[in-house]
């Protein structure tokens, strides 16, 4: 069952002191720290987060019940709020309110921050040197609470007497931008009853560098529905909000909402479950996507806490974390992490998804290579879906093959495609007015041709339980994929190809291939070809036809011919590719003479003495085309008087 958790909590958490009668408890959403306040800051503020080495620990007056704490951007500048009225910038800015109360604050930037009050919003510039600040903007508008996305500096402001008429600003470089309201739709209750919207009702978050706004639907038991869904609004730069998925949880309960790796992670308390949703995987051409969990409920893996301070045993094992707990923990509001506060100490954890489990959950191979192409640390497991698919028992039909290798080299082609662009415009060099164009980078979805011949199609090539027919079919699946999309095809999986069909002696159907170029021409192809010639005679041809139609390959043909002492076939073909003037005398010379036919080494010594005299006006041999030894020979056998013939060959 073990092997059935998809969803885990990460191996190291924050730890820091629980919340208590003395000691409160805060997250900051933007910079990921907690804060652990005693005593007011009195007796020292803890600030942790899970990139920090080091703490940062410190101390405050005690003027009160800290309400709010967080640092700037950076951690350059803190912000302490006690009361409704004032917010306190350390350490001796005050920004206080007479007529209205401040429902909380966001940083926006290092030195920016904004204050959202019942009564509106009011965006200010930190000027810690003149220990000031400057107003920027304000809006006048009736709050009732508000939510901020930190990665998109985007604050919601729920407004009207329901709550469900939401507000949303933007922020940048010291600008606040109105964007169009939208409202939500609230389900429909019985009368007189009435429905407002809470912030435990919306979350906030980025899924495939979009912003969404999550809305926790809750229908009355009254209904022919009333199972709880997940209603997702597309919240775009520039135009209104729409409406775009719906997520279906298919029970009712207490539910909150994660977002981990462009997924949304729905947990339910009672059953102790959590499910997942791609809102990628979806029908096409829908204007609404409804969606099903992508995979059964399953708990979070349990998790063991090691025992520390003077308590602990050398000798003890951990204590496991009681999921109960858990459950009853996790917040809307806290969309990245889970916070858990068991025994004497707290814990904060990001939530992490275990792709391995998932392969088996999700039987739809399709679907699953869709799934995980989407995700981070996918490249191994997609791997080992595709030896999975091919070997032992779960061996795909070739339409599940061929719909797998499509889905893998589209990604691999938009790969090659953005780095050519790139390739391209850095060459060009950066027009004028344009940002400096970034380097793609390769995810771990980008599955190359060296993956797959290295981790799946190599050994598969070799296993002695499957059919050969089936072997070369899914090699030429995957070659017949790469072409579909226009990818060279390496040489090393055409050299798989041949050489499943020799080990077979399906030489008709390789002389096919090459025949019908199903296989494309290349240097390494040719020279394979050549090595089967013994095995397969027809071969030689068949290099030498590929390596002539190749018409970069001239030497290669030559060197072919002479060393198979064809001398004069290849003196014919360099004459015909107009290559004669400029080739070496002496290798074919040397060609000639190993033959032992005198003849022979006659007519090519003579083709060359009428190539020297029609390029120099003389048919003796230069000193460096390093030919004396043939001359001499020549003497010996034909005579001092042959040297003033002139033969044509």
């Amino acid at each position: 069952m073990s092997e059935e958790h998809y969803l885990e909590l990460c191996e190291n958490p924050v730890q820091f002191e629980n919340a208590s009668s003395v000691n409160n408890v805060f997250f900051d959403e933007a910079n990921k720290q907690v804060f652990a306040v005693r005593s007011g800051g009195a007796t020292g503020v803890v600030v942790k987060g899970p990139d920090d080495k080091n703490s940062v620990a410190f101390r405050m007056d005690d003027k009160g019940e800290v309400k709010c704490i967080k640092f700037s951007i950076g951690n350059k500048i803190l912000a302490v709020q006690r009361t409704p009225k004032s917010v306190v910038i350390i350490p001796t800015l005050c920004f206080h309110m007479k007529n209205a109360s401040i429902l909380g604050f966001c940083w926006t930037n290092w030195n920016e921050i904004v204050f959202i009050t019942d009564q509106g919003i009011e965006f200010y510039q930190v000027l810690p040197d003149k220990r000031s600040l400057k107003l920027l903007k304000s809006q006048s508008v009736n709050v009732n609470w508000y939510m901020y996305c930190p990665e998109t500096a985007v604050i919601l402001l729920s407004t009207t007497a329901q709550g469900n008429v939401l507000q949303p600003f933007a922020f940048k470089s010291g600008t606040m931008s109105k964007m169009p309201k939208f409202e939500i739709e609230l389900p429909v209750v019985p009368k007189p009853a009435k429905l407002n919207l809470t912030e435990r009702d919306i979350a906030v978050a980025t899924i495939y560098g979009q912003l969404y706004v999550m809305y926790l639907k809750h229908h009355s038991r009254t209904t022919d529905s009333p199972c709880a869904e997940v209603v997702l609004y597309q919240l775009p730069r520039e135009g209104s909000c729409k409406k775009t998925n719906v997520l279906k949880l298919n029970t009712t309960g207490k539910f909150a909402l994660n977002v981990v790796d462009n997924l949304v992670v729905v947990h339910h308390q009672s059953s102790q479950t959590s499910i997942i949703f791609d809102i990628k995987l979806r029908e096409p051409d829908c204007a609404l996507n409804v969606h099903q969990p992508v995979l059964p409920g399953r708990s979070i893996h349990p998790y063991r806490i090691p025992l520390t301070g003077l308590a602990a045993v050398p000798t003890q094992p951990p204590v496991p974390c009681e999921l109960c707990i858990l459950y009853e923990t996790f917040s809307p509001a806290c969309l990245t992490c889970a916070v858990c506060s068991p025994f004497s100490s707290g814990y904060l954890w990001y939530l992490q998804v275990k792709l391995p489990p998932t392969v088996n959950l999700l039987q739809d191979k399709g679907k699953l290579m869709d799934f995980l192409l989407r995700r981070r640390d996918c490249k191994m497991v997609i791997l080992s879906v595709c030896t999975q698919m091919l070997n032992g028992g779960d061996k795909g039909g070739l339409p599940v093959v061929a719909t797998v290798f499509d889905k893998l080299n589209q990604v691999y082609k938009e790969y090659l495609e953005a780095e050519q662009t790139y390739t391209v415009a850095t060459e060009s060099g950066p027009s004028r007015g344009s940002a400096a164009r970034e380097r793609p980078v390769r995810r771990q979805a980008v599955i190359d041709q060296s993956d797959m011949y290295t981790h799946v199609l190599s050994s598969f090539s070799e296993k002695k339980d499957t059919s050969h027919k089936f072997i070369i079919a899914v090699l030429m699946e995957y070659i017949r994929s790469l072409n579909q999309v226009q990818i060279t095809v390496q040489h090393y999986l055409y050299e798989l190809v041949i050489k499943m069909l020799v080990q077979h002696n399906l030489f008709y159907m390789l002389h096919q291939f090459l025949q019908y170029h199903v296989l494309s021409d290349s240097k390494p192809l040719a020279c394979l070809l050549l090595s089967l010639e013994s095995t397969y005679p027809p071969a030689h041809q068949l290099s030498l036809d590929m390596l002539k139609r190749l018409s970069t390959a001239n030497d290669e043909i030559v060197e072919v011919l002479l060393s198979r002492q064809q001398v004069l076939g290849a003196l014919r073909f360099i004459r015909s590719v107009g290559g004669h003037g400029n080739i070496s005398a002496r290798k074919f010379l040397d060609a000639a003479r190993q033959t032992a036919d005198q003849m022979l080494f006659y007519t090519i010594f003579r083709f060359f003495e009428q190539r020297n005299l029609r390029l120099r006006g003389n048919p003796s041999f230069n000193p460096g085309e390093h030919c004396e030894e043939h001359v001499v020979y020549f003497k010996e056998v034909f005579g001092e008087q042959a040297f003033m013939k002139q033969v044509t060959v």
